[in-house]
């Protein structure tokens, strides 16, 4: 079996980190660490996990060295203390922005100030195997993924993909996000009263995530806007693309028909009938699939590219065990067949 460590275990990352490795066939989860929660039970902090595991949170210092290690810590904190530990694990996935972006320049520009460990970003693959599966398979670091990001990414992949896109046309995205996203500490605006029946637009420009899309597909021609809604987990990404001229509906058809067959986990829905005839953030909580679709239209040239994830799982933890697997050599999609529930 596979020993895997969690750092940084409390948060609702680390708990479905904790989920999806106490189930993983190939996978022995050896230690979690919280400080705030050194001695408890892991189900007394993620009661879902009641009768899956009787482990206890440990303490940071008291970490013994496993195979491949998670850090889900605040952003910032990995970087500062890499060396340590690399040198417990062979194998790291760090869920924080971290090591997201490959340029320390870039991390300066979006996260307003210095990288503490710029000599290690070349060193981490950005952990989305629907862009980077090749080069997971052959590295020991991987960077998690960016939630937002991973939304706003799926959904133009089919059209980068296919060279869809006119040249030079300004894109945007906008991403509809659920209440977790804000961590499990929270903040004022993840707070029930404040947040119960909410739309409300939090960054129409400049979001950190934004750098990640621009990165994964070379644009400079991107802009995010974050808005929060009456969801607890969930992001719904809706890019608006012009496209080049000579695209029509069944050239969409086919560049959405073949990302999905190169990739286990993304899914097209895109029906002529029915409530569920576009991706939908709702059905996928506690799955790793990505649900895209999109609509056309030919009079004006642009397309609507949809996708929907559950924030937690293909925007995170999901992502990070899929990751782990490629790294390791294992089937992509262990331990990561949950459909997602119906009614829910």
């Amino acid at each position: 079996m596979i020993r895997a460590a969690i750092v940084g275990g409390s948060g609702y990352t680390g708990g479905e980190l904790a989920r999806l490795l106490l189930g993983h066939p190939e996978v022995e989860l050896a230690q979690v660490t919280s400080r705030a929660n050194q001695g408890s039970y892991l189900y007394q902090v993620h009661p879902n996990l009641r009768r899956r595991s009787e482990l206890k949170f440990v303490a940071p210092d008291q970490m013994e060295r496993c195979d491949v290690l998670f850090l889900a810590l605040p952003h910032g904190e990995a970087q500062r203390a890499i060396g340590h530990w690399a040198g417990l694990a062979e194998y790291i996935v760090d869920l924080s922005a971290d090591f997201r972006l490959a340029d320390a320049g870039l991390y300066a520009q979006w996260y307003g100030k210095s990288h503490a460990a710029p000599e290690w970003l070349e060193r981490f693959v950005y952990g989305l195997p629907e862009l980077n599966r090749s080069q997971l398979a052959g590295t020991k670091y991987a960077a998690g993924v960016g939630c937002n990001a991973t939304a706003a990414i799926l959904a133009l992949l089919p059209l980068v993909a296919a060279d869809l896109i006119e040249p030079g046309e300004r894109i945007i995205v906008e991403v509809k996000v659920g209440s977790s996203e804000a961590g499990a500490s929270g903040n004022s605006g993840s707070l029930h009263a404040e947040r119960s029946g909410v739309v409300r637009t939090f960054s129409a420009f400049g979001h950190r995530h934004t750098a990640e899309v621009i990165q994964a597909f070379g644009l400079d021609n991107l802009s995010l806007t974050m808005s929060a809604v009456d969801l607890v987990r969930g992001a719904l990404a809706t890019a608006h693309v012009k496209l080049r001229t000579s695209v029509d509906q069944k050239a969409l058809w086919r560049a959405y028909r073949q990302t999905a067959v190169e990739n286990p986990f993304i899914r097209i829905v895109k029906e002529g009938r029915g409530i569920h005839r576009a991706p939908e953030p709702k059905i996928l909580a506690g799955s790793n699939y990505a649900d895209i679709g999109f609509e056309f239209d030919p009079a004006s040239g642009y397309a609507l590219a949809i996708c929907a994830i559950d924030n937690l799982m293909k925007g995170a933890a999901g992502s990070a065990v899929q990751a782990m697997n490629l790294m390791l050599g294992l089937d992509e999609a262990l331990g990561l067949d949950f459909p997602g529930l119906h009614p829910i």
